[in-house]
């Protein structure tokens, strides 16, 4: 059997909103600029996430972040809509 290729997907929950990123962020990149506006009381953090659109939370030392990071089986057949990706299977129709 040959080796199976895989393809990263992340995520990040902001007070238990999930965004799908995009392939653009360094996540440990933003990881540092969302503890460096907890650090200094709080600020805006922008980040692009799927669908080619742009998130911009205030981040504070109240609000939960969380990432999630997995490594998903490649489909060569995916027509590349990140969208979709990520979308609810009860809301395809």
């Amino acid at each position: 059997m040959g080796d199976m290729k895989t393809m990263v997907r992340a995520e990040i929950s902001i007070d238990g909103r999930a965004f799908p990123l995009g392939d653009g962020p360094d996540i440990e990149a933003l990881k540092q600029r969302i503890e460096n506006a907890v650090h200094t009381g709080g600020a805006f953090v922008d980040f692009p996430v799927a669908g080619d659109h742009a998130v911009s939370a205030l981040i504070t030392a109240f609000t939960r972040v969380a990432f999630t990071v997995e490594a998903v089986e490649f489909d060569p057949s995916d027509p590349g809509d990140v969208e979709l990706a990520y979308a609810d299977p009860r809301e395809i129709i």
